[in-house]
């Protein structure tokens, strides 16, 4: 393909929360853009008004800058072929389905719902396909005053060719489809709304796209749509049919496939939880395509430079949430100190943080922080990880506290409290020293000694590097959290 010539799109519909398999495919079509070095046209495809909100358009908007994807036609951004809002393009769409029906390629269906379920069920019930009969393909001039004088709204059907519809599809190779199983549809409802199999190939060939890179559970609409390109070619409304490419199922838990209504399925949960965009880019990337064998960690910059819609994987994909935290982690150990204690910053005020605003301590913070990030899978676990230098006390967590306040723990907890009051506190290893001869002094290993330390001090049984987190509480507050612990035993 020359530099240049590949158009893709990203049309999503504004209704709810952004779903992971939509951004996806969002992914795969802005990396064949910039890989082919083409266009990436990003349209909203709002002309259901029941269910589409201002609300979620400006979701979308800002969920695809949040994942950095940039646009090169669509709105903010404006191009040749604006509006780039179906619902801006009405008198588009009314025009065109009046030149399909003059021109023989669409009709009037008169036929009302109980009737076409009536010779559905009669069709199944003789082994027939169930599609649309045809019934209305040659209504003759009386008929159409009958049934208009008895009030019926007729809808506009797209006539189906009697032939056998096949194309090479990018991901699954060549498909055919026979027309017993294709049948006429519908493009335009009863109220002159256009119908989204109309709307989406009338823009496709308006805007000149080339590729159409989207979900596997719009496949069975692309001998349809295939159908209508040919229709637009003749009108002259279009010039070529695009490369279809229909990307695998991501499937979720019990084997079905991943839907808005999976908790795990919703882009918000992973920005409210601290996903980094370019971790859960380089996971979600995983789902139907890989860099290679031996490589699941890299930046969006390698598979821009490596991406082609040919080496996708046409098997369903699972979504592992625990992979996809795992690469996270990789993601933020691969920031710069810096870049990480910027990114970390809204989980270090409220509504997150469980200190007040005066407690944090900026110093504090940034010694900490190196150690924390080789800790964290999201950036959200920031807040139980460092709230013990902020807060006043440490949390109570009594789970921890049973686990680590075993019988002997008082003994020890003074030992320790003793061999650190004469330690090195500009040291860990000083620090790490103390509490290791304390727990010689009871019979414990380090890492027994250590539990009812890091209890006393941080209130959780796990957390930071304890040796380095004492190091920077200080030596007055750690021997002042022993004290209370010790106090707490006694009582």
């Amino acid at each position: 393909m020359a530099n240049g010539s590949v158009r893709v799109r990203f049309c999503p519909s504004p209704t709810g929360n952004p779903h992971v398999g939509l951004v996806r495919t969002a992914l795969f079509n802005w990396a064949y853009a910039r890989h082919t070095g083409g266009t990436f046209v990003f349209r909203i495809e709002d002309t259901d008004a029941a269910r589409d909100s201002e609300e979620s358009y400006e979701q979308l908007l800002d969920s695809l800058r949040w994942l950095g994807f940039t646009w090169d036609e669509g709105p903010e951004v404006g191009g040749p072929h604006a509006p780039y809002r179906q619902s801006q393009r009405m008198e588009t769409y009314t025009e065109i389905a009046k030149k399909l029906q003059d021109a023989g390629h669409a009709y009037y269906c008169y036929c009302t719902a109980s009737e076409l379920e009536e010779r559905r069920d009669a069709a199944r019930a003789a082994g027939r396909p169930s599609g649309y009969d045809g019934k209305c393909r040659e209504v003759t001039p009386e008929q159409k005053a009958q049934y208009e004088a008895e009030g019926r709204e007729p809808i506009v059907r797209f006539r189906m060719p009697d032939e056998t519809i096949t194309f090479t599809d990018l991901v699954r190779g060549e498909l055919t489809f026979t027309p017993e199983n294709v049948p006429d549809y519908g493009i335009v409802r009863a109220n002159g709304a256009p119908l989204y199999t109309l709307v989406n190939p009338v823009d496709d060939a308006l805007m000149e796209i080339t590729h159409v890179l989207r979900g596997e559970d719009l496949l069975s609409s692309t001998p349809r749509q295939i159908a209508l390109y040919k229709a637009l070619i003749d009108l002259g409304v279009a010039k070529e049919i695009p490369s279809f490419g229909h990307l695998p199922y991501v499937m979720g838990e019990g084997n079905k496939k991943l839907s808005k209504r999976d908790p795990q399925s919703s882009l918000n949960l992973y920005r409210e939880r601290g996903f980094l965009p370019e971790g859960l880019l380089n996971y979600l990337s995983l789902l139907g395509w890989s860099l290679s064998a031996d490589k699941d960690i890299f930046t969006i910059e390698e598979m821009v430079a490596a991406f082609d819609v040919a080496d996708v994987n046409p098997n369903p994909a699972r979504f592992d949430l625990k992979k996809a935290e795992a690469i996270n982690a990789d993601h933020i150990r691969m920031l710069s100190v810096t870049d990480f204690t910027e990114r970390c910053a809204p989980w270090l005020k409220a509504p997150f943080a469980p200190w007040a605003p005066e407690d944090f301590d900026e110093a504090k913070w940034q010694a900490v922080a190196p150690h924390a990030q080789t800790r964290l899978k999201v950036l959200s676990e920031i807040t139980d990880n460092v709230d013990f230098l902020f807060l006043p006390e440490p949390v109570e967590d009594e789970a921890s506290w049973a686990k680590a306040m075993k019988e002997g723990s008082d003994a020890l907890l003074r030992t320790a409290k003793e061999k650190l009051e004469s330690a090195d506190w500009t040291s860990a290893e000083s620090l790490k020293e103390a509490v290791l001869a304390a727990g010689e002094a009871h019979g414990l290993k380090l890492g027994k000694a250590q539990a009812p330390v890091r209890v006393a001090v941080t209130g959780r049984t796990v957390g930071l590097p304890l040796f380095e987190s004492l190091e920077i509480l200080g030596k007055e507050k750690t021997l002042a959290r022993i004290d209370a612990a010790l106090a707490k035993l006694a009582a």
